[in-house]
């Protein structure tokens, strides 16, 4: 912008120079008639060649700065359209997990569809929680698949309805050998989950 300026200001000062040769009175006409007379041919076309000279580079330097101005806007345009779809994207997984939320179907967070409650003390084997993985989709097809949404938001997956302690813990031991190391067991009351401490007390143990 610098460089622009200054041939700006050069060419600007030739041709103000010569346009002002009209504007002189007839003293000063006079004395530049003398001084344009002691100017050699080759020095007078020098001056003339420069003059055109600058006046190519500043109108290059116009062009330059349109084309700047042209990519500058097209990346400004470009920037838009990604934040339009990055806008977009978040309003899907905004919509996704809020469906996702609305699919629990009871008060106790249940995702699949209403199963019959069993009454009295009951056992599930909890086979993982997580935060973002959704497998509510393949709940319905086993009747002993189950998934809730816990309180702090997690999903929680069980496998097995169990009436039995010992026969839950068995097959929580099956679970972690076949490499769920995170397969422990949770207790329900009348379809009502309980600190599994509070059940254990009234066990017998095997």
């Amino acid at each position: 912008m610098k460089k622009f300026t200054t041939l700006f200001i050069l060419v600007l000062g030739l041709t103000v120079s010569f346009d002002a040769m009209s504007q002189l009175s007839k003293k000063e006409k006079k004395e530049w008639k003398k001084r344009v007379k002691s100017l050699t041919p080759e020095q007078y076309k020098s001056l003339v060649d420069e003059n055109k000279g600058l006046k190519g580079q500043v109108t290059s330097l116009n062009d330059e700065l349109s084309a700047n101005d042209a990519a500058n806007k097209e990346k400004d345009n470009q920037i838009a359209q990604y934040e339009v779809q990055m806008k977009e994207m978040r309003t899907r997984m905004a919509a996704s997990a809020k469906k996702t939320k609305e699919g629990v179907t009871n008060s106790g967070g249940e995702m699949t569809k209403k199963r019959p409650t069993v009454k009295g003390i009951a056992f599930k084997v909890q086979i993982g929680a997580f935060q973002n993985k959704d497998l509510s989709k393949y709940l319905d097809k086993s009747d002993s698949f189950f998934g809730e949404v816990g309180e702090d938001g997690l999903m929680r997956y069980t496998l097995g309805v169990f009436t039995d302690y010992w026969e839950a813990d068995t097959f929580k031991k099956y679970m972690r050998e076949m490499g769920v190391s995170d397969a422990w067991i949770i207790s329900y009351r009348d379809g009502v989950r309980v600190p599994i401490k509070e059940v254990l007390e009234n066990i017998p143990k095997s």
